[in-house]
């Protein structure tokens, strides 16, 4: 990670950093995710204040890490340092809904949410109850 602004995250960053892992997890980011994090990023009030031009950058940091050796933990080491604990039930939901918003959970989708599960010691109760609330969210008729 060459950028030196990013040698920590902000708490937005970090939610963001959550989304595009998720998304990127199985090497093809998909539309539906992208607008997804797009409608997240400039609706919820955790953003009100971030700028949207940070998500690219952010995306970008991502993907170099997701190249490097020991980059998924770097990431997440990055995440739980600038994401406040009060927020890491927040980060698991979206990363639910990212990973839902085309419709179809693939399978290293799964096992990225699960590694944030365990990375942010979700509670399985509270995770089980915000996976039925992304998949009820994205239903297709």
């Amino acid at each position: 990670m060459s950028d030196p602004m990013l040698a920590s995250l902000s708490p937005q960053d970090a939610l963001i950093a959550v989304m595009i892992a998720v998304s990127a997890s199985d090497e093809q980011m998909r539309t539906s995710e992208l607008v997804a994090i797009q409608k997240i990023v400039g609706h919820l009030p955790v953003f009100a204040d971030y700028d949207g031009d940070r998500i690219r950058v952010i995306a970008q940091t991502v993907f170099d890490l997701f190249e490097e050796e020991d980059g998924l933990a770097a990431l997440f080491g990055l995440i739980r340092d600038g994401l406040p604990e009060k927020l890491f039930e927040t980060a698991y939901a979206l990363a639910c809904d990212v990973a839902s918003a085309d419709g179809a959970v693939r399978e290293a989708e799964l096992h990225m949410l699960e590694e944030v599960r365990e990375e942010l010691s979700i509670d399985r109760l509270h995770a089980a109850a915000i996976e039925w609330g992304a998949r009820v969210r994205h239903l297709r008729p």
